[in-house]
C-alpha cells in the first residue's frame, strides 16, 4: 500500500497549531521533526520524489509536521486542502508562525513503517508506566509498568501530548477488574495501558484495519491474553450494527483520543455504554474546540472531573451525572 506524505514546514512555536489545524481536517497520523539538519538532508537526498523543486527556497531549516493519508480515494484533494489552508493561515500570521510551507509525495509502506524509529526511544509516562519501543533492548524502567510497543502505521506511540494525557488519566482513573472499551484504538496502547494497570477485559475498535493486526501485535508482546480483549474495525459513528454489538456490555473506563467532532457524535453512544460509575477519558480536542465538547457532555448526561492541557491539545475526563 502506499500513502501520501504530508509535510507543513513552521517555526517550533507553531507546531502544535500545524497538528490542530491537520486535526480539523481530518488527518491525525502525524509526526513532529524538531531536526532541521535532518530536514534539510531529506529534503536534498529525496528532491526528486516532491512536487516542488526549488530545494534552495525549501532549505530554511524549519521544524516541520509530517502526517499521513492513505494514496487512495479523494485524498489527492485532500492535499489541496491542506496547502489552501496553510496558505490562508499564513495570510492571517504574517510570516509569525514560519513559512508554513506545504510538500507532499508517495511513500511505501516499509519507507514511512521504517523512517519515524530513527527518533523514537524509551521513556516515562506518569508516575506509573514507561513506554519501550519494541526493539530497543537497553533501558532502565526504574520500576515502572512497562509497555512495549510497536505502533507500525497505527497512530498511538504514546509520544504525542494527546496520547500522553490520556495515559496519564487512566493511571488516576482505571479500577481493578473493570472492563475497558478504547474508541480510535489504533496501536492500541490506551486499552493496553488499562490491561497492564488492572483492567480486567478490553475491546478496542477502530476505522482503520490497520490497526487490527497492529494492536493485536502489541497485546501479545505486553503479555496480555487473547481472552482478554476483543479488536472491531469499522466507522462507529455511521455504523449501528457496530454500536449494537459494543454496547450490549458495560464499561467501567471508555477512552476516545480522536478528533472533537468524533467525540461529539459519539457521546450518546458512549452515555449508554458506560456503567453509572464509570469514567470517560477523552482528547484529540484542540484548545479552541474545548467549550463546544464541554457542552455537548453537559448536554448527555455528563459532568466533566477534570480538564488537562498540554499545548493546543485538551483532555477531558468526564462521569455521568448523578
Amino acid at each position: 500500500m502506499k500513502w501520501i506524505e504530508i509535510t507543513v514546514f513552521a517555526a517550533g512555536e507553531a507546531l502544535d497549531a500545524v497538528c490542530g489545524r491537520l486535526a480539523m481536517l481530518g488527518i491525525d497520523q502525524v509526526a513532529i521533526e524538531q531536526g532541521r539538519e535532518e530536514i534539510e538532508s531529506l529534503l536534498r537526498d529525496t528532491a526528486k520524489y516532491w512536487d516542488f523543486a526549488d530545494i534552495d527556497a525549501l532549505c530554511a531549516n524549519e521544524p516541520c509536521v509530517r502526517a499521513y493519508v492513505a494514496d487512495a480515494g479523494d485524498n489527492a484533494a485532500l492535499v489541496g486542502e491542506v496547502r489552501a489552508s496553510f496558505e490562508a493561515l499564513g495570510r492571517e500570521a504574517g510570516g509569525a508562525l514560519g513559512s508554513l510551507r506545504v510538500l507532499s509525495r508517495t511513500v511505501d509502506d516499509e519507507d514511512w513503517a521504517n523512517a519515524w524509529k530513527v527518533n523514537y526511544k524509551p521513556f516515562g509516562v506518569g508516575e506509573r508506566l514507561f513506554i519501550r519501543p519494541s526493539w530497543e533492548q537497553d533501558f532502565d524502567p526504574r520500576g515502572r509498568v512497562v509497555l512495549s510497543l510497536d505502533p507500525g502505521m497505527a497512530f498511538g506511540s504514546g509520544t504525542h501530548q494527546t496520547t500522553r494525557m490520556c495515559l496519564e488519566a487512566i493511571e488516576r482513573r482505571v479500577k481493578s477488574g473493570c472492563t475497558a472499551l478504547d474508541l480510535g484504538c489504533g496501536s492500541g496502547i490506551l486499552a493496553i495501558a488499562a490491561l497492564r494497570l488492572g483492567a480486567a477485559r478490553a475491546t478496542l475498535v477502530d476505522i482503520d484495519p490497520v490497526a487490527e493486526k497492529v494492536a493485536c501485535e502489541n497485546a501479545r508482546m505486553n503479555g496480555v491474553g487473547a481472552g482478554q480483549i476483543e479488536i472491531l474495525i469499522g466507522d462507529l459513528v455511521a455504523d449501528a450494527a457496530l454500536r449494537g454489538r459494543i454496547a450490549h456490555k458495560r464499561y467501567g473506563l471508555v477512552t476516545a483520543n480522536i478528533v472533537a467532532s468524533v467525540v461529539v457524535a459519539l457521546l450518546p453512544f458512549v452515555r449508554g455504554a458506560m456503567e453509572p460509575d464509570g469514567v470517560f477519558i477523552a482528547s484529540g480536542i484542540i484548545g479552541e474546540r474545548l467549550d463546544e465538547v464541554l457542552s455537548a457532555l453537559g448536554a448527555n448526561g455528563f459532568e466533566a472531573l477534570e480538564v488537562n492541557a498540554d499545548g493546543d491539545w485538551r483532555q477531558i475526563t468526564a462521569a455521568l451525572k448523578r
